[in-house]
């Protein structure tokens, strides 16, 4: 049986290796090189905004300092704010007229939160823009990052360019989990697949999302979503059958906030974990015992092996520990961090499948998905909030 348990992680991480989409590779960057365009089309950023009062003004002026030569407005959406946000944003713009904040109405039944106050931004965009960039309200974008994101969407006719945004990593809960997790999403979703117009997957990152406005008006905006929780990935899903779509990897655009205990990155994984796999107790069971063999059991097996001098259980744990180590070098190169930080992935493995455990736990608790301060425990609990 040790034997079995052995070879199918090793099995496992060969396939990943060789013929999953070169997901593990960390290739897919914005280029900072590319031929500029003769002119730049309009842009219009929607930001979402709930109780953004710490980050607010920093996301504002990395909007409005962009070196780009065409239009740019900043639609800010303030969704029921308490903190002051909307007055804090005006300030950083310091009367920059291409600021603009929204006051959303209540929340309607039927609509995510988030996506409501998306909804809101998306209806008072001028219908001259060419493109509209969805952004998150606590991210700091580099001054050249809209006009390399607009001057690949118009050399490839891209629908959609997203960037998955380069997370903190400094804290040392940081750097055992975030990598892993930029890790485990590119392996959900590989990056070269999801460029690949041929290619059924689709996949995006919410906090930097540049939208040919005319898809989106063709799949009718964000109202067959309105429902959606894991939002970025149900849009790009609807998009790609509009058009090429990419999505990539951010090497300096970064979000503000920082992970500094376990528990406050256990919690980010847990609100979705359990939506993201359609809420089926089948799928929960099977992804947990999944990251169990394939993270947990080349450890167990190497241990066993060693302490019971048997080489035919030692050997191929150890050759499928490497493989799982070469397969995460890259995503610990992007980061930046010395490369013993590939060995603990077993590790942070093991925690996200309890990261996982704990979401459908909570959802079966009544605690499901959420955002800020709304949660939904099912599906017919859209449009109503509790707060946590």
């Amino acid at each position: 049986m040790l034997a079995v348990l052995t070879a199918i992680p090793l099995l496992a991480w060969l396939y990943l290796l060789l013929a999953h989409g070169r997901f593990w590779r960390a290739d897919q960057i914005l280029p900072h090189e590319q031929d500029a365009l003769n002119s730049y089309p309009p842009v219009a950023v929607v930001i979402p905004a709930r109780n953004e009062a710490d980050g607010i003004a920093r996301t504002i002026q990395g909007l409005l300092s962009q070196d780009y030569s065409g239009q740019i407005s900043v639609w800010l959406v303030d969704d029921s704010s308490d903190d002051g946000t909307a007055d804090i944003a005006r300030d950083a713009a310091q009367g920059d007229q291409r600021l603009t904040v929204i006051e959303n109405q209540p929340l309607v039944p039927g609509w995510a939160g988030k996506m409501w106050a998306v909804n809101t931004g998306l209806s008072a965009v001028p219908a001259d823009n060419v493109y509209v960039l969805l952004t998150d309200a606590d991210i700091i974008h580099e001054p050249g990052l809209l006009r390399r994101l607009v001057t690949k969407s118009e050399h490839e006719g891209l629908v959609l360019t997203s960037l998955m945004v380069r997370l903190n990593c400094e804290t040392v809960w940081e750097k055992l989990l975030i990598p892993a997790f930029v890790f485990f999403f590119q392996k959900r979703y590989p990056f070269p697949r999801v460029n690949n117009p041929k290619q059924q997957i689709a996949a995006a990152a919410g906090g930097c999302m540049l939208i040919r406005k005319s898809a989106l008006d063709a799949v009718g905006g964000v109202t067959s979503i309105r429902d959606a929780i894991i939002d970025d990935c149900a849009l790009a899903r609807l998009l790609k059958k509009q058009g090429p779509i990419w999505l990539g990897l951010a090497e300096q655009t970064r979000p503000l906030r920082q992970y500094t205990y376990l528990h406050e990155i256990w919690d980010m994984v847990a609100r979705t974990a359990y939506t993201q796999l359609n809420h089926s107790p089948v799928l929960l069971i099977g992804s947990v015992l999944g990251m169990i063999v394939l993270y947990l059991m080349p450890v167990v097996s190497l241990v066993c092996g060693l302490l019971a001098g048997d080489s035919a259980i030692a050997l191929p744990a150890a050759f499928t520990l490497s493989l799982m180590t070469i397969c995460f070098l890259p995503t610990i190169q992007l980061y930046r961090l010395p490369l013993t930080w590939a060995l603990t992935l077993p590790v942070a493995g093991l925690l996200y499948g309890l990261m996982t455990w704990t979401s459908g736990y909570r959802h079966w608790r009544g605690r499901g998905a959420g955002w800020k301060g709304r949660t939904y425990s099912r599906t017919g609990d859209i449009g109503h909030q509790s707060h946590d």
